[in-house]
C-alpha cells in the first residue's frame, strides 16, 4: 500500500490520536548490519525504522517527536521495539548476535517500568537481554534527569548492554562515558566522513578510541561510507564499523550475511606481524575459565568450589565478548549462610549473574604493552586486564603477569641496543617501522644514514677512532633529533635509522643538511693535519690496490610517507631505501627524498 503526498499531509493532520494505530500498519524494521572490522564477521544488527513516510513523515526522530507530542511515544516505542526483538529472534544464529536498539531519552522517567516491559517483550520473542543493547542518543540532555542514573543501572542489572550513540555531536557523551559503566562508544558520520583526507578528525577518532578502550568500551564507526574510510577507521583501532559501505540496511532478512568478505580485502597490503610486544603478551596470558552472563548461579559456585584459589572470574555475554569480571566477595556471604543461595536463585529476589558485573580493562590482544599497561593503570582497583582476539574473549593479564612483560621488555631492548651507542638495534628499528607505518594519521620520514668513505678512514686510522667516529655521529643524532615523535636507532657498524612522526619536508631537510655539516666538521678533527690539508687519504681499495679517498662524510636517504597511507610491507620499506641510498651517496649535499611510490 502507498500513500501520494495529499494523503500523507491528511494523515498527519487529522489522525495524531491514532498515530500507534497507523503506525502499526506502516512502520516496517529494517537491520543494518554491525561488523567487525578487523575480520569482517558479523557481529550484530542496528534496528533501524522505515515506512514513516507513508506517514508524513521525513525522519524517524520527526514522528518520534510528534509521538511525544501527542503523548503515545511510549506506545509507539512498544510496537517498534516488540517488532524489532520479534524479527531478531526470526534470524538464523541471533543467539550468537547483538541487537542494537535507540532508545528516547524522553522515556527515562518511565524507569522500572519501561524495563519491565522490554524483558517481557523479549521472554515473548525468546531472546536474552545479554542480546540487546540500548543506544542513548546525545540528542538529549539526559543525564540532567534525576531517573537516568536509576534505569541505567536496572538496565545493566537486567543483562542489558549499553552504548552512546552520536558520541562527539551531541550534549554529554562524554560525560556518560565518564560516568556510567558503557559497553560500546558510536563515533558519529561528521568524525568519519572524509576521515581518511583529514587530519584533524584522524587525531580526534585516534584519542577517542584510545580513551574508550582504557574505559573498557568498544568503539563502533557509524556511516562508513568509503573503502578509504573503513581502512582508516580500522588502523585507527575501531572494533565495529557499519554504514554503505559495508551493508544497507535492508528489510529483506534474506540479504543479511554471517560475514561481508569484501572488508578483508579492503586496503589489500593489510598483513599481520608478529611484535616482541605480541610475543611477550601472548606467552603470558592466563585462561581462566569464564561465567556467561545467561548462566544461572550454580555454575558460579561450582567454579568458585572447584577453583578455591581463585578470587574473581571473567564474565562473558552470549556471543564471547566479555562484559566484566565477577569476584568471589560478591557471592561469598551468601553462599555460606544458610539461606544465601536460595535467595540468589529466587525469581522474586531477581539477582542474575549481570548484577554481579565489576568493570575490567579489555584490550585487544596485540596491544602494545606500554599501552596496555596504562589501560590498567586507568582502571583505579582492577584485578586484571581481560583480552580479546577479535573481540572475543583470550584470557586475562594480571598485574604482576603485566611488570612481567614489561621487564622482559627492557631486557630485550637492552640486549638489542649497541653496545657503542646505547641506541637500539634492528629488532627495535623492525618493531618501529612496523607500527608507524599502519598509522595514517601524519606524514612519516625513515632516514637512513651511512658514512661514506669510513672504511678507508678505519683501515688507516684503526678501529679505535673509527669507533670515535660512530659514538660522534650517535651524539649529534641525540643533539638534532629530540621528543616522542623521534626515534633513533643504530643499525650496525657505520649506518643509523631515525623514524620521524608529522612535521614539514623542508623543515626536516633543513635539520638533515645542518647534521650532516657538523658531522663533516667534526669528524675532520680525526685525521691528521696532513691529510687534512690535502683533503684526502691514501688507502687499499676493495681489491687491494692503493687509492685516494675523499674524507670521510655521511649521506642520508628518507624515504617519505605520505600521511593517510598506511603500508605494512616492511620488505618494500626496505627495497625503496635501497633504491634511494646510491643516489644519496653521489649526491652534492649527501640528502635525498623520496616517497614510498616513487621507488
Amino acid at each position: 500500500m502507498s500513500f501520494r503526498p495529499a494523503e500523507m499531509l491528511v494523515l498527519r493532520r487529522f489522525g495524531d490520536d491514532q498515530l500507534v494505530t497507523l503506525a502499526k500498519l506502516a512502520i516496517e524494521t529494517a537491520f543494518q548490519p554491525v561488523v567487525e572490522a578487523a575480520s569482517g564477521a558479523t557481529f550484530g544488527y542496528e534496528a533501524l525504522m522505515r515506512g514513516y513516510d507513508r506517514l508524513g513523515f521525513q525522519s524517524p526522530l520527526q514522528l518520534l517527536d510528534k509521538a511525544h507530542d501527542v503523548d503515545q511515544l511510549l506506545e509507539l516505542e512498544q510496537v517498534i521495539n516488540s517488532r524489532a526483538f520479534a524479527e531478531f529472534g526470526g534470524l538464523p544464529g541471533y543467539s550468537q548476535r547483538m541487537l542494537f536498539i535507540n532508545m528516547d531519552a524522553r522515556l527515562i522517567g518511565l524507569g522500572s517500568d519501561i524495563v519491565e516491559r522490554l524483558t517481557n517483550h523479549l521472554t515473548k520473542a525468546g531472546i536474552r537481554p545479554s542480546s540487546i543493547c540500548f543506544e542513548l542518543s546525545e540528542r538529549f540532555d539526559n543525564a540532567q534527569d534525576p531517573a537516568f542514573s536509576a534505569l541505567i543501572k536496572n538496565l545493566r542489572h537486567s543483562g542489558f548492554k549499553l552504548a552512546i550513540d552520536d558520541f562527539g555531536v551531541g550534549f554529554n557523551g562524554l560525560k556518560l562515558l565518564c560516568d556510567y559503566a558503557t559497553d560500546y562508544v558510536k563515533i558519529d558520520r561528521h568524525f568519519v566522513s572524509k576521515l581518511d583526507s583529514t587530519p584533524r578528525k584522524r587525531h580526534i577518532v585516534k584519542q577517542i578510541v584510545q580513551t574508550a578502550h582504557m574505559l573498557g568500551a568498544r568503539i563502533i564507526a557509524e556511516g562508513v561510507e568509503t573503502e578509504a574510510e573503513f581502512v582508516i577507521c580500522r588502523e585507527l583501532g575501531c572494533d565495529l564499523v557499519q554504514g554503505y559501505f559495508i551493508a544497507r540496511p535492508t528489510t529483506h532478512f534474506g540479504e543479511l550475511q554471517d560475514s561481508y568478505p569484501h572488508l578483508e580485502q579492503a586496503g589489500s597490503l593489510r598483513r599481520q606481524t608478529t611484535t616482541l610486544d605480541s610475543i611477550l603478551i601472548r606467552a603470558q596470558v592466563q585462561r581462566l575459565p569464564a561465567v556467561r552472563e545467561n548462566d544461572d548461579l550454580d555454575t558460579v559456585f561450582e567454579l568458585f568450589r572447584n577453583n578455591p584459589q581463585q578470587s574473581f572470574f571473567p564474565i562473558l555475554g552470549a556471543n564471547d565478548e566479555p562484559r566484566g569480571v565477577l569476584h568471589e566477595h560478591h557471592v561469598k556471604g551468601r553462599i555460606y549462610h544458610p539461606f544465601g543461595r536460595d535467595l540468589l536463585k529466587n525469581r522474586i529476589y531477581q539477582r542474575g549473574i549481570a548484577h554481579f558485573v565489576t568493570e575490567a580493562p579489555i584490550a585487544d590482544i596485540n596491544t602494545p604493552a606500554e599501552q596496555m599497561l596504562k589501560i590498567f593503570a586507568g582502571m583505579n582497583g582492577s584485578d586484571c586486564v581481560i583480552l580479546t582476539e577479535n573481540l572475543r574473549y583470550a584470557g586475562v593479564l594480571s598485574a604482576s603477569s603485566l611488570l612481567k612483560i614489561i621487564n622482559e621488555k627492557l631486557l630485550k631492548t637492552a640486549q638489542d641496543q649497541n653496545p657503542l651507542t646505547s641506541l637500539p638495534g634492528n629488532r627495535s628499528i623492525r618493531d618501529y617501522v612496523q607500527d608507524v607505518m599502519r598509522d595514517g594519521s601524519d606524514t612519516r620520514y625513515f632516514c637512513y644514514f651511512d658514512f661514506d668513505n669510513f672504511k678507508p678512514f678505519n683501515d688507516r686510522y684503526g678501529f679505535q677512532k673509527g669507533d670515535f667516529a660512530i659514538a660522534l655521529f650517535a651524539s649529534l643524532l641525540r643533539h638534532h633529533f629530540v621528543g616522542e615523535d623521534k626515534f633513533l636507532g643504530h643499525v650496525g657498524g657505520d649506518d643509523f635509522f631515525v623514524g620521524i612522526t608529522g612535521g614539514a619536508r623542508n623543515e626536516l631537510e633543513a635539520v638533515l643538511t645542518q647534521l650532516l655539516l657538523d658531522f663533516s666538521v667534526k669528524v675532520r678533527e680525526l685525521y691528521s693535519p696532513e691529510d687534512r690539508a690535502a683533503g684526502v687519504i691514501l688507502a687499499h681499495d676493495r681489491t687491494g690496490g692503493e687509492h685516494r679517498f675523499p674524507l670521510m662524510r655521511c649521506s642520508v636517504a628518507v624515504l617519505e610517507i605520505a600521511e593517510g597511507h598506511i603500508q605494512v610491507d616492511v620488505n618494500r620499506v626496505s627495497a625503496s631505501i635501497a633504491a634511494i641510498k646510491a643516489s644519496a651517496k653521489e649526491s652534492v649535499t649527501g640528502v635525498v627524498f623520496s616517497g614510498l611510490s616513487e621507488v
